[in-house]
């Protein structure tokens, strides 16, 4: 990601990510520990010194000058390089023809340099394999994987590091003043294939890329970069061109993209998945199963026969399993890594972590869970905890995303990734298994991040983003900053009509805030709203029935504005006063300690939902609560955080509604933390026999 030049330097100290730590346990060969005689400590070289005094990268060196950004790894900042031996930049010399690095061109040298670097310092010993949330320089994903190394010792089978599953690491952590130096055995290669293009080279995948192609939906994947948008000079007219005052105390360094890219997400069930779980070999039978899958829930469409209409079954099949943003395994819920500090903010006991997505198939949505306990990992329409039904009963397994180790091929491509899943997805009726996904895994709440709203947060990097900072390993910044000009915690922000899914004027200011283990934001980041603002927001689509909608929020700051809510431009209620002094002063709030028993407790909650609130969900708590999600400091637990009961809508299931926020207040430095929206079905907000939980 790319920002505006005058405040670039300081965004790419943004993001943490996903690298192989459980490989240093395992790295087994004949030599001695790889991780003892390659490591390398200093705290005076600086990454343009490790290479230039190691004749080992001399050539690797000349191209990095030639891109001229020899200069940029001599100074401060935070940086990884995947270096290329002067072996391996012969061999891609080799395979070009060509004989010097004196023969590449301008390009050829930028090309290389930028796909060498993240603006980022990441460790092996961080993190475990998966896709990069943070892209390298060229701004593609990068993908780090532990896997088995045949080749280099012949005879041996050891366990390698590899970059894009091609590219082995002979030497990490080299540890240097501003970031850390891995040293590669080979050039990492790149791609200018499309996502459709990159499925239709994996031949395990036959399937699913014909239907792709024939639908048309492969047409649809083709977008990358957005011509039209310019960061230009016309920067919102705030405190000054980089700070944007978040609190009476505090102040967020806010930057924006230079660029607009458009990325995609596809979900693959593999030819063997088709063939042993549903006897599908060829395309009429997928055909035959997509109808089955959904000509009962959609019967006015049953006749219809052309795949490239929206409405028919196969097209239904095919756009289900594509989302229009960037996922990666470890981006699609907040669970960033093995050891996610985040996700052990979370009660995973009694909740299973989970964001909801609007598909590319109109008007439906998937779930991606990511449960603890035994059955670990990415699922996707999966419902319950753990291993375990949920409080209301229910457990469906959903099906599970492969993790990066278990592929054998690069899944990237220019504009987005791919993933295996071990079953088909249907948001219709499952002939195999009998799941309605619309009303057996949808019939609960929706708990929605703010930060997931927009198709642009996500495939810019906003969404998840880390700070530089001395905490937590530099992956979390603190959220008790001082009023410092020079913040840390730097913010993305998105001009007016270029975040997909919110509409707003120039007189609106909006950026998407680093995570934080320490202030009360749900999944430790929120998207800030500023100004005058007035912003219509499409919500995610969900089935038919009536549903309730409440917004998450944390009151009682003198910045905090007086916001009315509208849904579908209906307005809902008064307005809603943040500031100190306002709701919070007046809604009556107790907490369960004080209210006795849990049958004092629950007819509380009635009495509080009733009048428009809710407290904080059970199932989250900050650090700075010294929570970890222990029940006992939970954002339940205080009265400056609560939902908003904002209002119903019905949904007849092939429409959009739309939530709307005005600020009434007539000043230009008051805002809304917009940090999470629930959806509730009335089957659970309504239940006469099973009451709403307080997870």
């Amino acid at each position: 990601m790319k920002v505006h030049k005058n405040i670039r330097r300081g965004l790419f100290s943004l993001l943490a990510l996903l690298m192989c730590s459980s490989a240093l346990s395992v790295f087994v060969s004949c030599d001695d520990d790889p991780a003892e005689k390659n490591r390398f400590t200093t705290t005076e070289e600086y990454a343009a010194d490790f290479l230039q005094n190691r004749s080992q990268f001399s050539l690797f060196t000349s191209i990095v000058n030639r891109a001229h950004k020899l200069d940029l790894l001599g100074t401060y900042g935070s940086y990884t390089v995947f270096a290329p031996t002067d072996d391996a930049i012969e061999a891609y010399l080799h395979n070009r023809g060509l004989t010097s690095v004196d023969q590449l061109s301008q390009a050829d040298c930028d090309t290389i340099t930028y796909n060498h670097i993240i603006e980022q310092a990441f460790f092996t010993t961080d993190f475990n394999d998966g896709t990069y949330p943070q892209m390298n320089m060229l701004e593609r994903p990068l993908t780090i994987t532990c896997d088995s190394d045949t080749v280099s010792v012949p005879g041996e089978v050891r366990l390698s590091i590899f970059i894009n599953k091609t590219a082995r690491m002979i030497a990490m952590d080299d540890s240097v003043e501003n970031g850390v130096v891995h040293t590669m055995s080979s050039v990492i290669g790149t791609s200018n294939d499309m996502l459709p293009d990159v499925i239709a080279k994996d031949s395990t995948c036959s399937l699913f890329a014909l239907a792709l192609e024939l639908t048309h939906m492969a047409d649809s994947m083709q977008r990358y970069i957005d011509v039209t948008y310019s960061v230009g000079s016309d920067s919102i007219d705030w405190t000054n061109d980089a700070l944007v005052i978040h609190t009476a105390v505090e102040y967020d360094n806010v930057a924006y993209p230079e660029h607009r890219y458009f990325k995609f997400t596809a979900f693959v069930p593999q030819d063997k998945v088709l063939a042993e779980k549903y006897g599908v070999t060829d395309i009429a039978g997928l055909k035959r199963l997509a109808a089955q899958m959904y000509d009962p829930v959609y019967p006015e469409d049953a006749g219809v026969t052309d795949v490239t209409n929206r409405r028919n079954s196969l097209n239904r099949f095919v756009s289900y399993h594509l989302l229009d943003r960037l996922g990666t395994y470890y981006g699609l819920t907040c669970v960033d890594g093995p050891n996610s500090s985040l996700a052990a903010c979370f009660s995973r006991r009694s909740w299973d972590i989970a964001d909801w997505y609007e598909t590319m198939m109109p008007y439906s949505i998937i779930k991606c869970s990511f449960p603890g306990g035994t059955e670990t990992g990415l699922y996707i329409n999966r419902r319950g905890v753990q291993s375990r039904a949920d409080g209301r009963g229910v457990k469906i397994r959903g099906a599970k995303v492969a993790p990066a180790s278990e592929v054998k091929v690069s899944q990237t491509a220019v504009n987005g990734v791919y993933h295996y899943i071990d079953d088909v997805l249907c948001y219709g009726v499952n002939p195999v298994t009998g799941v309605n996904t619309q009303s057996d895994v949808f019939s609960e709440r929706l708990r929605i991040d703010c930060s997931t709203l927009s198709p642009d947060f996500m495939t810019s990097g906003a969404r998840g983003h880390y700070t530089k900072s001395n905490f937590e390993n530099g992956k979390y910044g603190l959220g008790d900053q001082t009023s410092n000009h020079n913040n840390k915690q730097t913010c993305l922000g998105f001009k007016a009509g270029y975040a997909k899914n919110f509409s707003y004027s120039n007189r609106t200011h909006l950026h998407v805030r680093p995570r934080t283990l320490t202030f009360w934001s749900y999944q430790g980041d929120e998207v800030t709203i500023k100004g005058r603002f007035d912003v219509n927001i499409k919500l995610p689509p969900v089935p038919a029935g009536d549903w309730e909608v409440r917004m998450f929020t944390c009151i009682g700051f003198n910045s905090r504005g007086i916001v009315q809510y509208y849904i579908d431009n209906v307005p809902q209620g008064i307005p809603f006063d943040m500031r100190p002094g306002g709701e919070d002063a007046r809604i009556g709030w107790v907490n369960d300690t004080q209210l006795g028993d849990e049958e004092q407790i629950a007819a509380f909650d009635k009495q509080f939902h009733n009048k428009g609130w809710m407290k904080g969900m059970k199932s989250y708590g900050s650090s700075t609560s010294g929570a970890g999600g222990t029940q006992a400091n939970t954002f339940r637990q205080f009265a400056n955080t609560l939902r908003k009961v904002i209002g119903t809508f019905h949904s007849n299931g092939k429409e959009f509604h739309y939530l709307r926020l005005e600020q009434k207040l007539e000043s230009e430095n008051n805002e809304l933390n917009f940090d999470m929206i629930e959806l509730c079905p009335a089957t659970v907000y309504a239940n006469p026999d099973i009451a709403e939980d307080k997870w």
